[in-house]
Parts: C-alpha cells; structure tokens; sequence
C-alpha cells in the first residue's frame, strides 16, 4: 500500500523527484501523515488552465460561520471567492443562535439582580413580567443582528469575496446554479448549517422552535419546553428569568445526556431550588388550541393535561440539506441528512468539502470557523492539512448557574483508562455573590486527572462565571498540563475560578463510597 502512495506522490512531483525521499520517509514513519501528503497534492496540483476553466476558484454554499470564515481566508489567499446566501449572514449563530441567545440571558438576568440588590444596601426591587418592556427590547436585539448582518457583508466585499443572493442548488460536482443562473467553480464548500427538528404530533402547527423565540410578539405567561438539551435549558432559564412559569418536558431520566454526571445532577438540583419545574420519562402526545394565547397538552401514558400559553420543543438540529442537490453532484450522506467527511472535510467527491452543523461533528460555531480556515489554507495557500482537535474543545451551556466543560466526562474517563485509571478532584462551594442577599445557590468544580502521567484531562464548572473560566481550561487540557501545574499555580482570590488550583483532597470512588 505505501508503494502505491509512493507512486501517486511521484507522478505528481516528477518533475521535482527530490521531495519523494522525504514524502515517503514521512510515509514510512508516521503513517497518519498519509492523508496530509494526498490533499497537499490535490490542492496543489491545480493545472495551468483553471482560471479560464471555471467562475471561481471556491464557491461557498452557506454564509453562517463556517462558510464567512472559509470564504474570506480563501480569498485573502488570492482565490477566486463567491458565497451564495439566501437569508442573511452570519447564520444561525448571529440571527438565531448564539447572539441573541446571549443577548436574551442578559436580559433575563436584570429581574434577580434588581431582587438581590437589597442585600448590597440597595432599594428592594421586585420586577414582575408585566415590568418588562419586551417589545423595545426585541426591536434593539433585532438593530444589533442588523448590525453584525451589515459589518459580516462588508467584511467579505472588503476582502473581494462576491456575495451572491438566492437558494443554491448543486447541478454537478463542478457547478452551482442560483436563481436559473449557473456557477462553476474548481472547489465548492457546503457550509448550510441546521435547522430545528419539529416533532410529529398532532397539533405541532401550534408549537414554536428556537428559531421562533427570538421574534415573539410579547412574553407568556406559562410555558413548556420540550427537551433536555441545552437549547431547552438556556431558553428554559431565559423564560424563568423574565417571570414566567416554566415547566421542562424530557423523554429520558436526566438533562444534558452528554455532559458529565455529577454536573447533571447538580445542575438539575438548582434549577429545581430557582423554580423550574420538569417532568422526566414524558412525552407530548398532542397540542390543541384553546384560544389565541391557550393551548392544551395531552401526555402519552398520562391522563394529565396541562394548560399552557406556549409549547416550545428543542428535540434536536438536522443538517439543512434538503433541495441541496446532493445527488446530483454524487454528494453521500447519511439518512438524517448529515454530509459524510473525513478528518479535513473532504467529501467523497474529491472537490466538494463540507463544515459545521450540516457534517454532525461538533455543532459549535467556533468548530465550524476552525473547519472553514483549516480548509481554505490547505486549499489556497498549500499549508500543511491540519486536523481539528475536537477532544478539547471547551463549550459552555448558559443557564443559571451556567455550566462550562471540556475534556473527558467521568464515564468516558473510566471507559478510557480503566476504574483505576484516574482520580476525581471536586469542589463544591458557596458563591461569594449571593452570600449577602442569602441566595440558596451552589458552585461546583471537577477535575479529572489520568494517572499514568498526571494530566488534567477533564474540567467541568458550575459556576455563573463558567464560561469565562472554561475557556482557558481548555487551553491547559490542549497543551497537557499536569495536576502537579495546577496544584503549583496560584490563584486569583477571591474568585470562583480559584478553586480549580486549589483543590488537593481526591474524591473517593463512587464504588468505594457505597460500601
């Protein structure tokens, strides 16, 4: 097998028969070097005549996060950039996503620090949800996205990438048309996203998603939330926040299925004490309408029903690839529609590369920006591949407490080095913020360390401060730093984060503690 690599490295480098020796020493030593070698000579090998030979260069289908970052670097290395986009740019992430997500769970955070203001001499302020003046505040949420909409286009144009308006569709692996118009270009990137997954009930006309919530015309009063997630939690939080009365709905035993345990759990105990309310192991059967602002629903196995001014399910993202033309340019994915890439986003069509939510990897933004820059250098300006190291990517869930995490849960520790593998660090504590208004609140820190060499290979914090502080955590896990590091670095008191570097005691195994 290393031959015919060999050969394929040769006829692309005849004429230059002295890079052979190194490529194939770095074949021979390092085995995982292969797939570099073979998109360093896909990507360089471009002909004489492709100028003439297509439109572009790089053509672009998708203009959230992935596809601006991609699109842009492409065309800062000389190529020949267009980025077609119907909606506006920035994606999901500026126009239904992170932005104003985070712009909603600042708002909803004002009613609890007018409360505990008191406790810091301040006059005692009980806001209400009728307070709340939700009209302005979306018409300013929706200025700001029109902001970030206008600073992304001027960004590309600054940066010469033709931005062209309108549904893509693939006709062939070489050519894109919009608008009965027709595009070729040598490489095409699929940067399309997701969208929300509706459920299949009846009455699902009357429920909302995410993406909905964004433009209510004015708050309710009661609502429901379908999921468990961190999409149902963060909006779950927010609804709290503001005054209403939020009930969770989840089909399984606990929230956030992927995240650590012990974060679970206690994460779950202080939504419980803030006033969210959850039903585990339920499913919605059906919605009916009562009147405008009321709505019915009927559980499956349960004879309850419950009376609500909005249902919102948060049950999952697909890839927004229906219509595409995937088909029709041999592009294979999976039965939910996620596009299939190897290790650099490389479809099975050799020209054809996808990033971010609609490939299923990681479906974080700034994943999707590292996708889309790692593939414009390899691409335009023959940079070494580079793959994304997806085991320590830090993300956060912005609830309150929020939570932040990266690295190794505790089950994935065990199932990766064993029951006697690694050790537990943990911390649980009272934040020095809602000591003077006498909030029932907690803090929570997790590390977890390998004990063949003393890594820290896991971080989760429950703390209001999180995902300020998970950040750099992930920097440390990136780089390999050991517990003796942590153990040895001083922290910045008084702070939360402090506990990371201050816990010494190991926690006992769980099994341990039963006996």
């Amino acid at each position: 097998m290393l031959g015919h690599y060999y050969r394929i490295l040769f006829c692309h480098h005849h004429q230059q028969q002295f890079q052979v020796p190194y490529k194939f020493y770095r074949l021979t030593s390092n085995y995982l070097q292969i797939p570099f070698q073979l998109h360093r000579t896909m990507a360089s090998s471009s002909g004489k005549d492709d100028n003439t030979k297509y439109d572009f260069d790089y053509f672009v289908i998708g203009g959230g996060s992935g596809g601006v970052r991609s699109s842009r670097i492409a065309a800062k290395h000389g190529a020949r950039v267009a980025l077609a986009e119907a909606k506006k740019l920035g994606g999901t992430c500026v126009n239904v996503g992170c932005v104003p997500k985070k712009l909603f769970c600042y708002a909803s955070h004002f009613r609890e620090l007018f409360h505990d203001a008191e406790g810091y001499g301040w006059p005692k302020i009980d806001m209400k949800l009728e307070d709340h003046n939700w009209k302005k505040f979306i018409e300013d949420k929706n200025t700001e996205i029109q902001r970030l909409n206008n600073a992304y286009e001027k960004n590309q144009k600054d940066n010469n990438v033709k931005i062209i308006k309108g549904y893509a569709v693939l006709k062939d692996k070489h050519t894109v048309v919009i608008n009965d118009k027709e595009y070729t270009s040598k490489y095409i990137l699929l940067a399309v996203g997701g969208r929300p997954v509706l459920p299949k009930i009846e009455g699902s006309e009357h429920v909302i998603t995410s993406d909905d919530a964004f433009f209510l015309e004015k708050l309710p009063k009661k609502v429901i939330i379908v999921g468990g997630g961190y999409i149902a939690l963060e909006f779950g939080c927010i609804f709290h926040g503001f005054g209403c009365e939020v009930t969770l709905i989840l089909r399984g035993k606990t929230i956030l299925s992927s995240f650590d345990e012990d974060v679970r759990s206690k994460l779950t105990d202080e939504l419980k004490k803030n006033g969210i309310n959850f039903r585990f192991e339920t499913e919605v059967e059906r919605v009916e309408k009562v009147s405008e602002d009321s709505f019915r629903v009927k559980f499956k196995n349960d004879n309850t029903i419950v009376d609500t001014n909005l249902i919102m399910f948060a049950i999952g993202r697909r890839p927004d690839v229906d219509n595409l033309g995937l088909d029709m340019a041999g592009v294979k994915a999976d039965d939910k529609g996620v596009i299939k890439v190897d290790d650099y986003s490389q479809t099975n069509v050799p020209n054809i590369y996808a990033v971010g939510d609609c490939t299923d990897r990681t479906a974080l933004t700034p994943v999707a920006i590292q996708e889309g820059h790692y593939l414009a250098d390899m691409l335009f300006k023959n940079a070494q591949p580079r793959k994304v190291d997806y085991d320590t990517v830090g993300t956060t869930v912005f609830s309150e407490p929020a939570i932040g995490t990266c690295g190794v849960t505790e089950k994935e520790a065990k199932e990766k080095y064993g029951d006697d593998g690694y050790d537990v660090y943990e911390s649980s504590f009272k934040p020095m913020f809602v000591q003077l208004p006498k909030r029932d609140r907690k803090s929570y820190v997790k590390l977890i360390v390998e004990n063949k060499d003393q890594r820290v290979v896991g971080i989760h914090i429950m703390d209001h401060a999180a995902p300020e502080i998970i950040q750099m955590c992930s920097v440390a896990i990136r780089a390999g730093a050991t517990k003796e590091l942590f153990d040895h670095s001083i922290g910045i008191h008084p702070t939360s984060a402090e506990e990371i570097v201050q816990i010494r005691e190991k926690r006992k195994k769980k099994e341990d503690e039963k006996k």
